[in-house]
């Protein structure tokens, strides 16, 4: 009498586990494709991360994609967030460079990439960017556009020093003309770093000259035979 009751709850219980029993195999598998879902879209876009530029110089970036998005639009954009950036320039499809200011972006095909050229750099560029692809998804929290956060450095621009330069000053020449033949006193009068009327010459004619016809005499005096 009670194997019945327990043969006919078993009977009642055992598809009701079975079918949790799916549901759970069910979410486990899901987990998994969900998360390959997420890193082949992550992956299937790269850039180089962060790159660091000079103010007044340009910038390249290289973004790598893969081949199955060959013939999608690629975009430079910038932003905090991927899903709400400001797109700045995309490309039409082709290999033809596109420009918007000083932003241009071209699509190499064959190298499946594409760059992006920042030119004349300022300390306002620097911040968060993305590359990005856009698909033809369904916009919700698990469909978006291929993206790559590149980060942008900009340090100022290194000034050289100036050099200060002296004029040199000419050294000071009395002028003769060639047809006219100055004597001593004329050339010496014209120097102007030696004038006749200047004290140092006044002293030494006055006062050094006799001393020294002084001390000759004194000398000739005592040596006389």
């Amino acid at each position: 009498m009670t194997q019945a009751p327990l043969h006919t709850l078993g009977f009642q219980l055992g598809p009701r586990f079975a079918e949790d029993g799916s549901q759970g195999d069910r979410n486990m598998w899901l987990l998994p494709a969900l998360l390959l879902l997420c890193l082949s879209g992550c992956l299937s876009l790269t850039g180089p991360g962060s790159v660091t530029g000079t103010a007044g110089d340009s910038l390249t970036v290289w973004c790598q994609y893969e081949s199955m998005y060959k013939g999608y639009n690629k975009y430079w954009c910038r932003g905090q967030y991927d899903t709400s950036c400001e797109s700045i320039v995309e490309t039409k499809g082709e290999e033809k460079l596109e420009r918007n200011g000083r932003v241009s972006i071209r699509d190499h095909l064959e190298a499946l990439a594409f760059t992006v050229t920042m030119q004349n750099l300022n300390e306002d560029d620097a911040g968060s960017y993305w590359c990005k692809i856009q698909t033809l998804w369904i916009l919700d929290s698990w469909s978006r556009d291929p993206s790559a956060l590149v980060r942008v450095y900009v340090s100022p621009a290194i000034t050289a020093p100036r050099r200060t330069t002296h004029p040199v000053t000419p050294p000071i020449f009395p002028v003769v003309n060639p047809g006219r033949n100055l004597s001593t006193g004329e050339v010496l009068t014209q120097n102007s770093g030696f004038r006749l009327s200047s004290p140092h010459f006044l002293l030494m004619v006055l006062l050094k000259l006799p001393l020294l016809l002084s001390m000759l005499g004194a000398v000739f005096w005592v040596n006389r035979p």
